[in-house]
């Protein structure tokens, strides 16, 4: 096994790329039946994992122009997928977040990829789960610490 920390993090990166290739993973069909695009499932994720947020936010984490972002949603708002409100503390700002159905199409994929870890961890032994767990625990409390304690990738 490598032992500079370099090498090691390449080695789990690679290790890791192997793990997903060999899973085989799917998403049901049903799920992808939607005319979304990459965009547009982009900014559902942002919506998703940030919770609500403003338009100008979504364009700065889609690395996009406000009117590109303005696009994106207001095709999802049309699918019903994501609703504009106004923001309570500021009336001029408009806040977007997923609509049941949004929620519903995202949940669903994240269920999918639950059930491929779930798939993975399934033939592991009890110590080697506890092992695990244990790393799991290591790499939340490294992001807990490189994002100032909140362990969300929420938007403003």
């Amino acid at each position: 096994m490598k032992q500079n920390k370099e090498a090691l993090v390449q080695y789990i990166l690679e290790t890791s790329g192997n793990i997903y290739g060999a899973l085989n993973p799917t998403i049901r069909l049903e799920l992808l039946s939607s005319d979304i695009t990459v965009a547009q499932l982009r900014a559902l994720l942002i919506l998703h994992t940030g919770g609500p947020s403003r338009m100008s936010s979504i364009a700065s984490v889609l690395d996009v122009a406000l009117s590109t972002a303005t696009g994106i949603v207001e095709n999802l708002v049309r699918k019903e997928l994501v609703v504009r409100e106004a923001d309570p503390h500021d009336r001029r700002l408009v806040i977007c977040k997923l609509s049941p159905a949004g929620q519903e199409l995202i949940g669903g994929l994240w269920r999918s990829g639950e059930f491929q870890m779930e798939r993975l961890l399934d033939g592991l032994t009890l110590e080697q789960l506890k092992k695990a767990a244990e790393v799991a625990e290591m790499l939340l409390d490294n992001v807990s610490r490189n994002t100032g304690g909140a362990a969300g990738g929420g938007v403003e």
